[in-house]
């Protein structure tokens, strides 16, 4: 009797067994069928979303096919050319304003790279392109997408791998640029950690991914795996980062190890070269006072783009194939555009105003007005003003926020000082007012030397050459001192018609004696930049003495 039970226990366990074996059979395919139809409805509608397609975007039609396209930029282009096309690529920084073709020069100087028989990029090599103010990573190493990460078995979604209890390394951009070249857009918007994980893996070629789930000794571990735990996974990249701030704002440990490149603000000029050549992309013409006006309103090339795809989009909806003036002008009106505004030299001399010069943003070079008055007051101390700037600056980078006071004003003080000891001058009994009508952040020290002849001008009561520009820092000796951006200082001068700059002797490079239409002056003390800048003879002036005074005359 209890062998019979035995027997009829086991087949209940074996018939039992067999019934959950089909059952779960059975589960499985319907699962199976109901994944294959519900992933073929899928697969159905998004073929369907492929198939609708709209025409190519007019900012994508205008995008440069070739450096030509690339207008204004040919001496940056020429330095990208020879850091990249070359059997030994650099790593690159391009500095310049946004829509100047930084993006397009970076996608053409790989392709160019490749026809190269001496360069070490391959046909294949990629172009990665990321956006440094987008790129966002987990603290915890559970994502990075430029670095690479480790996805964890404890983590959901970790696969078959994971259930075994093996950490998945996930390749970042760094990786996937390997051969080739990452371009990280706005590289100065990077954050801190981000950036000094960049730093290692440029200095490395490689990167390097930790877990805490990584056992050496597993078996299990397959040994690709093992070897990118071991060994690292490869990142021997290009980086050639754009960015629309200043080199100092940039990471220095990022700067040692990269080639500077600059691209310039657009002229009007060029802006109508890419106007014309947008139009000829989209076949359609253009009237003259159209490219005109775009040209006053446009500050680069996204601009120039917009304004021209709003404009023929009216012009196709009137059915005709010319933009014209009036259909620009709608168009400026209608999105407020702010005319260009170009800061011009005074028409004839005047007392108390310089035209100074600064650069702001990437390396734009401008005029910059300074004007002084100096009235002598009967008894007490004079009051010295400041006015077009403010006391203090608050500048916001990352996650790091500076305040400083105005350099301006110490500047300005600074000159006081230099004309009371070495001039002699009396400043104390005169009310002073220093203006900086020009409405944009002032770098006081590269205004000295304007600052000190606008307020002695003013003093003395004599005319400023109209025709002089000038920079240079001024030491509390009265000397000269050499000052950041000159060239694009020359090339402001000139373009505001100035016929003579002043800068320091130490900022003299031997490519300056070939600048035509600008004569180019280097002064060593402020007694040279006032005998250069103020003029013996005005016509109409009722000055008593327009000489040219000297230290030693004043004294």
């Amino acid at each position: 009797m209890t062998t019979n039970n035995l027997l009829l226990l086991e087949i209940f366990i074996s018939a039992s067994i067999g019934i959950y074996l089909i059952s779960t059979l059975k589960t499985n395919n319907n699962n199976k069928v109901y994944v294959n139809k519900n992933g073929d409805k899928e697969f159905e509608k998004l073929q369907k979303l492929k198939d609708i397609r709209l025409t190519e975007p007019f900012t994508e039609k205008s995008r440069p096919q070739s450096f030509e396209e690339i207008f204004g930029q040919e001496k940056a282009i020429k330095a990208l050319k020879a850091a990249i096309c070359s059997p030994n690529p650099q790593n690159v920084i391009i500095y310049g304003p946004p829509g100047v073709g930084k993006t397009a020069a970076a996608r053409l100087v790989l392709k160019d790279a490749k026809t190269k028989k001496y360069s070490p990029f391959k046909s294949d090599a990629k172009f990665v392109e990321i956006d440094a103010t987008t790129v966002r990573f987990d603290e915890r190493g559970i994502a990075d997408p430029l670095i690479g990460s480790v996805h964890d078995p404890i983590y959901q979604g970790a696969g078959p791998l994971g259930v075994a209890g093996i950490p998945q390394p996930k390749p970042g951009a760094v990786t996937k640029a390997h051969g080739g070249i990452l371009f990280i857009d706005e590289i100065g918007e990077l954050h801190s950690i981000e950036m000094n994980k960049l730093l290692k893996v440029l200095e490395d070629r490689k990167v390097f991914l930790d877990s805490a789930y990584y056992n050496s000794l597993d078996n299990n571990v397959p040994e690709y795996i093992r070897d990118i735990f071991d060994n690292g996974l490869p990142a021997d990249f290009r980086l050639i980062g754009a960015t629309t701030r200043s080199p100092e704002e940039i990471c220095p440990a990022l700067r040692s190890r990269c080639v500077e490149i600059f691209f310039r603000a657009l002229f009007p000029e060029e802006i109508k070269l890419l106007a014309k050549s947008s139009v000829k992309k989209i076949k359609m013409e253009i009237e003259n006072e159209a490219v005109d006006l775009i040209s006053e309103y446009a500050t680069n090339g996204r601009d120039t783009v917009n304004l021209i795809q709003l404009s023929a989009g009216i012009s196709i909806n009137e059915d005709r194939n010319i933009i014209t003036k009036k259909h620009v002008q709608w168009v400026i009106e209608n999105g407020q555009y702010i005319k260009r505004i170009h800061r011009k030299i005074h028409v004839k001399p005047e007392i108390g105003s310089v035209n100074g010069l600064a650069v702001y943003g990437a390396n734009i070079g401008t005029i910059m007005e300074i004007e002084a008055t100096a009235h002598l007051i009967d008894r007490g101390k004079g009051q010295l003003k400041i006015t077009g700037i403010v006391e203090k600056e608050e500048i916001t980078s990352g996650n790091k926020k500076l305040i400083k006071s105005s350099t301006a004003k110490c500047s300005v003080e600074n000159v006081i000082t230099v004309l009371e000891n070495l001039f002699k001058i009396p400043c104390s009994k005169y009310n002073i007012h220093v203006n900086f009508p020009s409405g944009m952040p002032v770098d006081g020290p590269s205004a000295g030397i304007s600052i000190a002849t606008a307020i002695y001008s003013a003093i003395k009561n004599v005319y400023i050459n109209n025709e002089i520009a000038m920079t240079g820092e001024l030491s509390i000796n009265g000397r000269v001192k050499a000052v950041g951006g000159i060239s694009a200082k020359i090339q402001a001068a000139k373009k505001a018609g100035a016929k003579k700059v002043i800068i320091p002797k130490e900022n003299w490079e031997e490519k300056f004696q070939f600048i035509n239409d600008i004569e180019i002056i280097t002064s060593e003390t402020l007694d040279e930049v006032i005998n250069f800048s103020i003029m013996d003879d005005v016509e109409d002036s009722k000055v008593e003495s327009n000489r040219i005074l000297s230290a030693k005359a004043l004294d």
